[in-house]
């Protein structure tokens, strides 16, 4: 069928739609019967309390609207994120009228009983958020909490050269620090191999109470702004729909074209230039359409659009008239038809199948995903079949592991490596033997190392909600990858893993949502090891904040040396619909755990380790335990002094990998029984637990225990530029105070004196030696396992 996109008579029929979208979110807002206002309105038509937003709401549904044409005149593969936040009737009432909505919830019929539906449940107890939440067909970004929804974008479009994403940002969004620093995302889209965002600056002026910066900004700063980075705006700028729409109608159609044209020099050309790409910078009245004035004050073009703007609810009428005025603005009975549903004429103008955002695959991306191809991890294992002779980095074995990995997946495209500047210096520099950094930007040689317009890499910004936002992007559109960062620094990003929490908690409510792959966030540079950073650099705080939320999303995996590493990547590198935490060394570190012990250790989370106990499979007089690198180094060298001390003591060592496994299955059905516990730990016995994080996270897990005879040595708040075993003699959590530990917790602690005299007196050595020297002793730098005899 061919069809003229600009004349008159198609964008009167946008117009209509727009205005049928804007009815669909008023009615949203406020009622929750009588739909089309075909009868009287009644109090009882009326929600007991409105909630939500409307400010944003009418120009993004005439966004969508102009999308729709776009999509269908360019044949486009395009999807939606919406960045304001509070505005989740957009995405709603436009898959409504587009039909994807009733196709996912069949019983939101296109009628006038199925919009009722639609009205009663949003933001309304049992029924949908009014952000656009999981719920939300095409929804792949909430935006509850703004910053991330340009990063998320252009997660999504690498690797899917077709796809467009139109991102529309706020402009109180774009005053945060994360999207501010997104704006830097265009020197990592390939023209070639990725897609294309359309960020789509949305300046409505006002935020909640407050003026917003950009609005405030002319035309000529605003261009100045973003040409500087590296962007070609485009401007529409009005509040007169007549004017608007011909004029939203001709640059999108530059728009689109532009972004074609810049794709198909470089395909055809093999020209990684890196491009300008447009910015659509859309100026509208908040509250468009909506109140001009209430209460004798502005409401369109204030902040005071911001939320509900007529105060009427089930039990104040008063106002009813104007809300009857407003919504009768929209004229619906041009809109519906006598049962309800969108006009013919007005329908045919919207794309269809998966053309429609809402139905976009990339939103729901479970059917596209293709398993990594992994290596057998047996094959970079380490020869340990000594415990603590082999010397390596954890890290840089799992490079040459994660290097296989790139090269088995290269056609697939689907794996990728994100961090803030970190790649190198977190030991992974043998992927760089397989692949670049990917980077549009100037290429200086030799001053930069490792860049070109591809690669699997994408680290050459420092920051940490871009790297974290552009690996949500890419593994909620279904391909697989993790972004690893100084733990100290993950805490600059852990409100948006919670975020992404939230988004696979309430994707798994629904049955239509697929499951997509886990998120894998490592930890490197670790509390207990800081040869040159101080006291900031020192927050293990990560794992007690996502050991808090729901179990069934939360893994976090301690491994203490490389085998265990490369198991626990052989086990989450597929993984689907968790947050994976993985706390790692990069430092040079004793070896201890044979590949066939490593894979026990992440299948069963933990394990007795019968070559550091002396118990014999029988009843220990004492429980050593561990989790982490150091924590495990100090209590195998605690263990050998103990053993040398007290060489008639029974002695039980276990290591923890998969540290939530410790849960009671009363809170978690991964964890274990109460008689699957006290094998490990017993029921009565001390437990010495020397522990990589906050104490209180292993007092909360054994808490259910009948064993309370726990002695927990982790990170205490206490740091400082200093030597490695000092963080840890400052934290006590090092071989002396270990020992002393164990034996002052033995019945007959009394008979004892002389070994805690002994360690106190090592402490003290240490601390007058590494004052002296800048050095840690040479008992420490030195000592090695040399088994229990």
């Amino acid at each position: 069928m061919n069809v003229d996109y600009s004349t008159k008579t198609y964008l009167e029929t946008l117009d209509a739609y727009w205005r049928a979208t804007n009815y669909l979110s008023v009615g949203q807002l406020y009622l929750k019967d009588n739909p089309l206002l075909r009868e009287p309105l009644k109090d009882s038509d009326v929600k007991v309390k409105p909630i939500g937003h409307w400010g944003t709401i009418p120009g993004q549904n005439f966004i969508y609207a102009h999308l729709n044409r776009v999509i269908n005149k360019y044949d486009l593969d395009m999807f939606y994120v919406e960045g304001p936040g509070h505005g989740g009737q957009v995405m709603v009432s436009n898959s409504y009228l587009d039909g994807t909505y009733t196709e996912i919830y069949p019983t939101i019929t296109q009628d006038i009983p199925g919009m009722k539906k639609l009205f009663k449940q949003f933001s309304f107890p049992g029924g949908i958020a009014s952000h656009a939440a999981p719920e939300t067909p095409g929804s792949i970004h909430e935006g509850g909490e703004l910053g991330y929804s340009l990063s998320h974008s252009v997660g999504a479009i690498l690797d899917h050269p077709n796809l467009i994403s139109a991102v529309v940002i706020g402009d109180g969004e774009a005053e945060t620090g994360p999207l501010a620093a997104s704006w830097f995302s265009n020197r990592f889209i390939n023209p070639i191999t990725d897609g294309a965002v359309l960020p789509i600056l949305h300046l409505n002026g006002f935020k909640i109470s407050n003026p917003t910066i950009l609005s405030r900004q002319s035309k000529e700063e605003l261009t100045a702004y973003f040409t500087g980075m590296g962007w070609e705006p485009y401007f529409v700028e009005g509040e007169d729909p007549n004017q608007m729409h011909p004029e939203m109608a001709k640059v999108l159609d530059t728009i689109i074209e532009k972004i074609e044209a810049i794709q198909k020099n470089a395909r055809e050309n093999n020209d990684t230039t890196r491009p300008a790409w447009p910015v659509l910078i859309f100026r509208s009245p908040k509250g468009w359409t909506g109140p001009k004035q209430w209460d004798n004050v502005p409401n369109e073009n204030s902040f005071r659009a911001h939320q509900v703007p007529i105060p009427v609810d089930q039990k104040n009428m008063k106002h009813a008239p104007a809300l009857l005025e407003w919504m009768n603005s929209y004229r619906p009975e041009e809109l519906f038809d006598a049962n309800g549903r969108l006009k013919a004429e007005i329908a045919e103008i919207l794309p269809t199948g998966n053309k429609r955002m809402g139905m976009n695959p990339v939103t729901n991306a479970g059917n596209l995903i293709k398993d990594l191809h992994l290596p057998n991890f047996r094959n970079y294992a380490l020869d340990n079949s000594v415990p603590g002779k082999v010397i390596a980095q954890d890290m840089a074995v799992l490079g040459k592991y994660l290097r296989e990995v790139i090269l088995l997946n290269e056609d697939n495209r689907n794996f990728r490596i994100f961090g803030p500047d970190e790649t190198l210096s977190n030991r992974l520099g043998p992927v760089f033997e397989v692949t670049k950094r990917q980077w549009l930007d100037q290429i200086k040689e030799p001053n930069d190392e490792f860049m070109a317009p591809y690669g699997r890499v994408i680290d050459s910004q420092l920051s940490e909600h871009q790297a974290e936002g552009l690996l949500e992007g890419y593994v909620l559109t279904g391909r697989h990858g993790f972004f690893a960062s100084y733990e100290a620094f993950l805490r600059v990003v852990d409100s948006m893993i919670t975020q992404h929490f939230k988004w696979l908690r309430k994707a798994t409510d629904q049955v239509w949502r697929t499951d997509i792959p886990s998120l894998n966030v490592v930890a490197t540079s670790t509390v207990f090891q800081q040869d040159h950073n101080g006291y900031t650099h020192q927050d293990p705080g990560l794992l007690g904040h996502l050991a808090d939320k729901k179990p069934e999303f939360i893994r976090e995996y301690l491994p203490s040396d490389a085998n265990t590493l490369l198991a626990v990547f052989d086990t989450i590198l597929n993984d689907r619909q968790k947050i994976n935490l993985i706390v790692s060394s990069k430092h040079p570190r004793p070896q201890w755990f044979s590949a066939d012990e490593a894979r026990e250790l992440v299948d069963t989370g933990l394990k007795i380790i019968d070559w550091a106990s002396t118990d014999q499979d029988g009843e220990p007089d004492i429980v050593f335990a561990s989790s982490g690198t150091e924590p495990t180094l100090e209590s195998l060298a605690a263990i050998s002094i103990l053993h040398e001390k007290l060489p008639e003591l029974k002695i039980r060592y276990i290591n923890v990998v998969d540290l939530l496994k410790l849960r009671s299955q009363k809170l978690d059905p991964r964890g274990f029984s109460d008689a699957e516990f006290e094998k490990y730990f017993t029921n009565d016995k001390p437990v010495i637990f020397a522990f990589h994080g906050y104490e209180g996270l292993i007092k909360d897990l054994f808490f259910d225990r009948h064993n309370h005879n726990l002695h927990v040595h982790g990170y205490r708040e206490n740091g400082d530029i200093t030597t490695p075993f000092d963080m840890r003699v400052l934290n006590q959590m090092d071989r002396y105070d270990l020992v002393k530990e164990a034996v002052l917790s033995l019945p007959d602690a009394d008979k004892y004196t002389a070994i805690v005299d002994e360690m106190d007196a090592m402490v003290k050595k240490h601390n007058e030696y590494i004052r002296e020297e800048g050095l840690d002793l040479p008992e420490v730098e030195n000592w090695v396992w040399k088994g229990l005899k």
